[in-house]
């Protein structure tokens, strides 16, 4: 399921499920257009969008420098990031390693 961050008060709730993936977007970005394409094809695990521009402050929190960048939550906790274009094979590989 992919939802997307409304108010940046919301966002600690979001990330205190047991595992959810962040992708750090921007609407005028053209690798992160492609990259929610392929996101949209990935099942079996939450999706949480955020726009860099509406919410600079969680973005500077988590260091994301460049866009996309992704991250996996695990009850609060970043457990991973990935930064940049991936085939939807590398993200799911990528989602499934620990």
């Amino acid at each position: 399921m992919i939802k997307y961050l409304e108010n940046e008060n919301d966002f600690e709730n979001e990330i205190n499920k047991e595992f959810i993936l962040v992708d750090f977007y921007a609407d005028w970005c053209g690798p992160c257009k492609m990259m929610g394409k392929v996101l949209e094809e990935i099942e079996d695990i939450d999706i949480l969008k955020i726009n860099v521009d509406n919410f600079p402050n969680i973005a500077r929190k988590f260091k994301v420098m460049s866009i996309p960048t992704l991250i996996i939550f695990e009850n609060g906790k970043e457990i991973k990031k990935n930064i940049g274009m991936s085939s939807k094979s590398d993200l799911e590989s990528w989602i499934k390693s620990k």
